[in-house]
């Protein structure tokens, strides 16, 4: 009798575990643009990065194509848009075309053929962002130490790749982000 409770109850079990289980994707652009920056340099590089980034809304908008776009692909053709060279993003406003080569990447609206292109510098080991033809340095390696970044208000500033210097760039960028709140 023990051995038949048993077994409905492990039938019952699995039968559940299966009915309440979501796919919510692999979040593949995301994921993506985390591992890049995780080569980017040292811990303090990656979360000058990050910060940056958080700036810029970069991991919000990767973050909104997965959970809208990507992620829904996937569920329903069961393969990942972002595993392939190019990416497809359709959203709200348009369809945009995500390109990596290797030693950049390039994104291209379709709606009026604008591009944005993020490419890394090697002789002078800084990582451009390319907008309407202006291009603007993201990130400017200056030692083993020290990187040349962009505060919020245009300036830029030097900072030294430990924990104080990062501190020191959150609290800038934090500071001009509350005040324009």
């Amino acid at each position: 009798m023990k051995k038949k409770y048993f077994t409905v109850g492990a039938v019952l079990l699995c039968a559940g575990s299966l009915m309440f289980s979501s796919c919510i994707g692999s979040f593949a652009l995301t994921n993506k643009l985390l591992n890049w920056n995780k080569q980017v340099g040292s811990k303090f590089v990656n979360e000058l990065v990050f910060v940056a980034f958080w700036i810029l809304p970069v991991y919000e908008v990767s973050a909104l194509a997965d959970v809208l776009v990507i992620n829904s692909i996937e569920f329903w053709s069961g393969s990942n848009p972002v595993a392939q060279g190019r990416t497809v993003i359709d959203g709200q406003d348009g369809r945009y075309l995500v390109d990596c080569d290797g030693k950049g990447y390039t994104i291209t609206s379709e709606n009026d053929g604008s591009k944005v292109r993020l490419d890394f510098v090697s002789d002078t080991k800084t990582w451009n962002v390319t907008v309407d033809g202006t291009t603007h340095e993201l990130m400017t390696f200056i030692d083993d130490t020290h990187v040349r970044m962009p505060a919020p208000n245009g300036e830029t500033m030097v900072v030294e790749l430990n924990q104080d210097g990062l501190w020191a760039y959150q609290q800038v960028a934090s500071s001009v982000l509350t005040a324009q709140r």
